[in-house]
């Protein structure tokens, strides 16, 4: 079976949000992205604690897939150093991974 990931990234706005959803799903590089808001954002940047209101995407793909992922989020995101966390999926329902394996690029 495929190990599985999710990829977790933050937007400023909604738009952002969806085109990286839009984009992802279109190039089969993820089967499902979810768009969580508001997510509120305390982070140490330039010296100083910056709060920001964001939208959190949460992304479902193959841990091989992840590499190309990487890269076409990294160019899509407008942040000049976007988050990329990728976390395993220990376990799930099986025809949610069948599904999921089904929908991605191969």
């Amino acid at each position: 079976m495929t190990e599985y990931i999710q990829i977790v990234t933050t937007v400023e706005n909604e738009d952002d949000a969806k085109k990286i959803a839009e984009l992802l799903v279109k190039r089969r590089l993820a089967a499902c992205v979810q768009i969580v808001a508001p997510v509120t954002s305390y982070v140490r940047w330039d010296g100083k604690i910056d709060t920001a209101g964001e939208y959190q995407v949460i992304i479902k793909t193959p841990t091989d897939l992840c590499p190309e992922l990487k890269a076409v989020l990294t160019e899509a995101h407008p942040y000049d150093v976007p988050e990329i966390l990728a976390i395993p999926i220990l376990a799930g329902g099986e025809g949610y991974l069948n599904w999921l394996s089904e929908e991605l690029k191969r």
